[in-house]
């Protein structure tokens, strides 16, 4: 371990003179609180903590680092304040005698959180968990250390403080597949807010800032710090109850803070006066149905709000012709967006249980037959004497093909599904599309509900996302060679004739501005773009010298 003595204990690099760190300016001689671990205190025999980075209000970040892999880490210390402290000169976690009990069930249900998530590391939004163990009185997790600048602070730097929805749609749009998934699994996470979405050096948005569900509501005593604008009016002192609604309403928030550039107004406020404003110059630039998606997701009481991920997926997800006229008809919404798009699928087979159960029970049934044909030709077809050996019989399961395209999957989370894997053979491949974002499934080669035998190959399509192509200069082209070229790329032309002032030659396109999108701009494959020609040179006749004279007769 003698390689990490001249280690800073802050970003794992080198120091190369006296105490403080060129590369993260940290002053490794500063003083650590007793409260924390003494920096360079070894953990399972392979991790080193260093500086405290963050206290949350069921544990405390350190840097840290993984001398097995020989890479920087965060490691995560159940340290609940308010119940526990830390001896001087001692690693052990003290607990007062009257919280002991208390302490391991919180300890407890922190392991039972980090295991889940490391359980869901295949998801893209989610930072991966390396490692849980139990030391020192309390437990620990470690993640891997991903280099990131928080939404927030992305936001601030952004042009008008804000971004267009195009844009924070690629960037949302991945997060719901965790947080459905962290619901399906009994998470709540209860602190969503710009602070703890994270933008990621490899292009993912990645949820952090988990603390277990005792420290989401303001009566734990635990501690608890509200976000205005973030927090559900349920998790403040009242009878509502934290619910995925609860998430649905941060995210809901983080969205519209992205949009308008501004925070919402913070949930008991807006109790008493429920107005969530948008300036027009900004509404005008959101579509329809994604305000009335932030309308449903905003609701202030959690019982009138969108309750779920996938009505909320399905919210955001929809063409405005088939939104309520709305934000309170979110729920009568989301049903017609399902009716619409059931009627476009083949009829739901109903009895699904029931027909599972007659497959079951027709498959023995076979089976048996099929045993007992052997079993008599072999006692009766052969003198009555048993063969060497006996012909088997073989029999296929049927299963129902699932609508693989209809939650938003990506090709991580149906490889993940092993029940789904066991079932089918199932391969992928990618093409453009231009109505749904990158890495989700949108088509699938065997329709959703039909049964197959057990094996069947189904090649489920993943969108590449829209293809997209720089728009060439044509200026100065003849029409026929300038249309060849752009349609070429895959673009519809548009041709527009100008006057030509006979300095130009005709039928050729402007030089200057005589393109729209502008040469160099990128588009997507399929627009139009319009191109401006030059008509014909205007001829002018001179009248005769004696236009207009009698003639003589």
């Amino acid at each position: 371990m003698g390689v990490t003595d001249n280690l800073c204990m802050n970003c794992f690099e080198q120091l190369t003179a006296g105490s403080i760190c060129r590369n993260c300016r940290f002053d490794n001689d500063s003083i650590t609180d007793s409260l924390y671990l003494p920096r360079k205190t070894i953990l399972a025999q392979r991790y080193i903590a260093g500086n405290v980075l963050s206290k949350e209000s069921d544990s405390v970040t350190y840097a840290g680092y993984d001398t097995e892999r020989r890479a920087v880490v965060t490691i995560r210390e159940f340290l609940p304040g308010g119940i526990c402290n830390r001896l001087e000169g001692n690693n052990d976690v003290h607990v007062r005698e009257r919280f002991r009990k208390k302490f391991a069930d919180y300890k407890e249900t922190f392991i039972k959180l980090w295991r889940t998530l490391k359980g869901l590391n295949s998801l893209s939004a989610v930072i991966p968990v390396l490692d849980i163990f139990e030391q020192n009185e309390t437990a620990y997790a470690v993640c891997e250390k991903i280099d990131s600048v928080s939404l927030r602070d992305f936001l601030i730097r952004s042009t008008d403080n804000n971004i267009m929805w195009d844009k924070a749609r690629l960037m949302f749009m991945p997060i719901l597949t965790t947080i459905e998934a962290l619901h399906e699994n009994g998470i709540i996470h209860g602190n969503i807010n710009p602070d703890n979405l994270v933008l990621c050096r490899d292009g993912k948005v990645r949820l952090a800032g988990f603390c277990i569900g005792e420290c989401t509501n303001a009566s734990s005593e635990l501690g608890f710090n509200a976000v205005p604008g973030y927090t559900a009016l349920e998790q403040y002192n009242n009878n509502h109850k934290i619910c995925p609604a609860t998430d649905i309403y941060a995210f809901s928030a983080c969205i519209y803070r992205a949009l308008v550039g501004t925070n919402p107004p913070e949930a008991p406020a807006r109790e008493i006066n429920d107005k969530l404003m948008i300036p027009n110059s900004i509404a005008e630039k959101i579509p329809a149905h994604v305000i009335r998606a932030l309308g449903g997701g905003l609701q202030i009481y959690p019982e009138n709000r969108i309750q779920n991920v996938d009505d909320f997926r399905e919210l955001l997800s929809a063409a405005p012709s088939v939104v309520a006229n709305s934000a309170t008809a979110a729920s009568a919404a989301v049903k017609e967006i399902k009716e619409e798009r059931k009627e476009a699928q083949p009829p739901e087979k109903k009895d699904d249980g029931k027909k599972k159960m007659i497959i079951i029970i027709s498959a023995a049934a076979v089976v048996i037959i099929a045993a007992l044909c052997v079993f008599l030709a072999v006692k009766f077809g052969n003198g009555g004497k048993e063969p060497t050996t006996a012909p088997s019989a073989t029999n296929t399961a049927k299963y129902t093909v699932p609508d693989f395209c209809k939650a938003g999957y990506t090709e991580a989370d149906i490889k993940n599904q092993a029940s789904w894997n066991l079932q089918f053979s199932i391969t992928f491949k990618e093409e453009y599309s231009k109505d749904v974002e990158a890495g989700i499934v949108f088509a699938q080669s065997v329709e959703a509900n039909t049964d197959v035998d057990q094996g069947t190959a189904i090649i489920l399509t993943v969108s590449k996302g829209i293809e997209t192509v720089p728009v060439i200069d044509v200026g100065g082209l003849s029409r026929e060679e300038a249309v060849k070229k752009l349609e070429e790329l895959g673009l519809k032309v548009n041709v527009v004739t100008i006057y030509n002032d006979n300095n130009e030659t005709p039928d050729t396109v402007r030089r200057r501005g005589g393109m729209a999108p502008a040469a160099g701009e990128t588009v997507a494959k399929g627009d139009e773009v319009m191109i401006q020609v030059y008509g014909e040179q205007v001829t002018v006749t001179e009248p005769p010298a004696n236009a207009g004279a009698e003639t003589p007769q």
